[in-house]
């Protein structure tokens, strides 16, 4: 297999582009909403990287091709392939492990046959692609067998891989019929990163328990004499863009608008979300409607909206959530609302950035509720588009956030009661109060952006691991 020339490559199961027709019906593409984009983009142009990924088409292949100045490398999949690699293993299988057994897991062969291929494919054109010592970032749990696989092909990369979604505790993790494939897989990085150190933590202590390799702190020896670390780097987001964005007078205008459109109430209550049994929907929207039915809110006062981006529509979990959300929130405005006055405003529908940070920008207080979550960064952007200094953060503690935004509104979403509690206290807050609030989750969420997550990441990954890393070997 011949070495390409890519110093840099990212590896993730899409590409960073969406296909958009023209208006003379030409195929265009547009980069696609968020921040690992937006972080690794300069990395990328600097260092001659690529992008390798999916580009969203099944049963089409297509060439390596430029946009934006960025080299892309599509990876095909068929329709089986993503109806077992991607709906399947990954999001019918991973998804729901990964998240605490919200759902539960289903655990089918040929699901993982898929994805073992599906991987191999990824490894094999990343080897043919990258430059000889390249580093190479594989990014999530699509790709966990990639490093290995990679590693193989190509003993001299770098590789680091990130998990952006929750690592679960050793309980869970040991149901999984592949369990010491996938610790096997990811230790063919020479960096495994997670959200946050309890999941590297959990990491090392399957790796020791089920793989049997030695480990001192966050290190794993192996027995060729490769040291893979293990470590914590929380993700953000562009958060100075964000800022900047939410002072352009469109979008303060188009806050404006949205609050009289609403009724100009005392209080916007606002809940961004994919349409996730993840995310805790059904137990924001039962909150926030017992409090108009208890009476302690009244429906001319304060409305919620909801917007809950379409996902997965094609896994049938999904599919009932969202029949059980459309019942929930009919069933609240049907029993409390009145003509003209819909205490809950719910939109299945994706909005581009600019319509966000207005949504951010009109809400009085911003509701982050989800049962188990890597990071949240619906959460970051919210605080980064307050540049005023006001509003409140109702956060889940089950939210990766949580541990660095510890002035928000602090909630257990399975407990109903002491949610309306919170979003009460929220709501009634002096400006005062929920500026001091403010003023210290704004400081955490500009201070570490995703430069910073990215700078930190690649800085560790790049380092020599004899001179960097001043972990003791075991005895």
């Amino acid at each position: 297999m011949g070495i390409g020339s890519a110093e840099f490559v990212v590896i993730a199961n899409r590409l960073p582009v969406d296909r958009v027709v023209g208006p003379g019906g030409e195929t265009l593409w547009r980069t696609s909403p968020g921040g690992l984009v937006t972080a690794l983009e300069p990395v990328m142009r600097r260092k001659g990287g690529a992008w390798l990924g999916w580009h969203g088409a099944p049963d089409e292949q297509m060439e390596p091709f430029t946009h934006a100045g960025l080299d892309l490398v599509p990876v095909p999949l068929s329709e089986t392939e993503v109806v077992e690699y991607y709906e399947g293993f990954s999001n019918g299988t991973l998804w729901p492990l990964y998240h605490d057994v919200i759902a539960p897991p289903e655990f089918h062969r040929e699901w993982w046959d898929s994805y073992v291929a599906v991987n191999r494919r990824f490894a094999e054109r990343a080897a043919q692609i990258a430059a000889q010592d390249a580093v190479v970032w594989i990014q999530d749990y699509q790709l966990q067998l990639v490093p290995a696989m990679l590693r193989e092909l190509r003993p001299d990369v770098r590789i680091g891989f990130f998990l952006h979604i929750p690592f679960p505790p050793t309980e869970l993790f040991q149901q999984l019929p592949w369990r010491r494939e996938i610790l096997e897989g990811l230790l063919g990085a020479d960096l495994v990163g997670f959200q946050l150190p309890g999941a590297a933590q959990n990491f090392i202590r399957l790796v020791r328990q089920r793989v049997g390799h030695k480990t001192h702190r966050d290190a794993v020896y192996l027995p060729d004499g490769r040291v893979v670390h293990a470590r914590a780097y929380p993700i953000s987001i562009d958060a100075k863009g964000f800022e900047e964005l939410a002072r352009t007078p469109e979008v303060i205008a188009r806050a404006a608008e949205i609050r009289e459109s609403l009724g100009s109430p005392d209080t916007i209550v606002l809940g961004i979300d994919r349409l996730d049994y993840t995310k805790g929907l059904r137990q924001r929207i039962r909150a926030f409607g017992e409090l108009i039915t208890d009476g302690a809110v009244h429906v001319d006062d304060a409305v919620f909206v909801q917007v809950a981006t379409p996902s997965r529509e094609r896994v049938d979990q999904y599919r009932l959530l969202r029949d059980d959300i459309d019942r929930l929130v009919g069933r609240i405005n049907g029993d409390v609302g009145r003509i003209g006055q819909q205490p809950i405003t719910y939109l299945h529908a994706s909005y581009p950035r600019e319509e966000m940070a207005a949504l951010y920008r009109a809400a009085d207080v911003m509701v982050v509720t989800p049962l188990r979550d890597g990071m949240n960064l619906v959460a970051k952007e919210y605080i980064a588009c307050r540049w005023d200094d006001r509003g409140a953060l109702v956060l889940s503690e089950f939210a990766g956030a949580a541990g660095e935004l510890k002035q928000a509104y602090l909630v257990n979403p399975y407990d109903i009661n002491g949610m309306k509690a919170r979003l009460l206290e929220a709501m009634r807050a002096t400006r005062k109060e929920n500026s001091r609030r403010m003023k210290g989750l704004r400081k955490q969420v500009m201070e570490n952006d995703i430069d910073q997550w990215a700078n930190d990441f690649l800085a560790d990954l790049r380092a020599d691991p004899e001179t960097h890393h001043k972990t003791t070997r075991p005895v």
